[in-house]
């Protein structure tokens, strides 16, 4: 357990390392700087002794190493630097938006989990018609553009039912009910083809295990179906779907920004499109920081499901 844990610090801090510096380097060689930017919305116009002064101000003159070494200085102090912009802290620009991006995620991958679970389950039951009526279900989930799908979700629950609002959000510390209203059509959006998807793998999974000795074995002492589904086969069929579900999470961390902008979600993803159109890369780092940390945790939390739910992994 001991070097499993040093081998995964490791890796995590090696992951944070490649991801800022590429972040830098890549927007190094995107076209323009913060000081264009700033330049271009004050005057439109400017000489080479403005820009080059606020290059200086901005402190984007040094060369990229060297602004990269001062950011992991900073770093190293608990910083994540300051806006180019307005001069707000990073860190305190990120844990604003870090909460409204969680909330659609995670719900996201719970609403998919609890559901598709469900669903491949009760396939995995009856099989036939049942199974294949699940993979066409799947194949049209996963075809579905999210954006078309939530203009049609926003159409018909927030403009002619009148149940939801079609967007915005809401601090589930002030009103923990506007919060659920709130982030309701974004989740139903990115579970759509989440469920369907998940419903297909654990079908898949438990018809595998179902069709497995121990099974048979259990029937014949009389055990309950309900007992050996829930209980013993749904637990040796998990691994595959924990897994699945951990690349659900990291992968609506970049596919969630369609949805925040279509929601009006001021989340970690429109603020990063935001910096990256201003050439703001204190910001951009400090999100590709985050998310990244987010990588990191939710692959933890994915390594001890795998323990939790397997002798042979905790015995490695």
């Amino acid at each position: 357990m001991l070097r499993a844990v040093l081998r995964w610090l490791a890796s995590s801090v090696a992951l944070l390392f490649v991801v800022t510096a590429l972040s830098f380097v890549l927007v190094s060689l995107a076209p323009g700087d913060a000081a264009t930017s700033i330049l271009s919305s004050q005057s439109g116009s400017y000489t080479p002794e403005q820009y080059a002064r606020t290059r200086e101000l901005l402190g984007i003159d040094e060369p990229l190493y060297v602004r990269y070494w001062h950011w992991l200085g900073e770093l190293f102090h608990g910083s994540l630097g300051r806006d180019l912009f307005s001069g707000q802290p990073v860190a305190e620009i990120v844990g604003d938006r870090l909460l409204p991006s969680l909330s659609v995620i995670v719900g996201t991958v719970l609403v998919s989990a609890v559901a598709g679970t469900w669903l491949g389950v009760a396939g995995a039951r009856r099989r036939g018609p049942a199974g294949r009526l699940l993979d066409a279900v799947s194949l049209a989930g996963l075809a579905v553009p999210s954006f078309w799908l939530a203009l049609l979700v926003v159409e018909l629950f927030a403009v002619r039912l009148a149940w939801l609002p079609s967007g915005g959000y809401v601090d589930p510390g002030r009103d923990p009910a506007g919060w659920l209203r709130a982030i309701a059509l974004p989740v139903l959006t990115l579970s759509a083809g989440s469920i369907a998807f998940v419903a297909k793998q654990t079908r898949d999974s438990m018809a595998a295990v179902l069709s497995q000795e121990f099974v048979t074995m259990l029937r014949a002492r009389g055990l309950p179906l309900r007992s050996i589904l829930y209980k013993h086969a749904l637990r040796n069929a998990a691994i595959p779907v924990v897994t699945m579900l951990g690349l659900l999470f990291v992968n609506l961390l970049s596919g969630a920004v369609l949805i925040e902008g279509i929601f009006s979600v001021p989340g970690l993803g429109q603020q990063a499109v935001t910096a990256t159109g201003g050439h703001n890369l204190p910001v951009i780092t400090g999100v590709a920081f985050c998310f990244t940390v987010v990588v990191i945790i939710v692959n933890l939390l994915v390594d001890l499901a795998y323990r939790w739910l397997d002798p042979k992994v905790r015995a490695a």
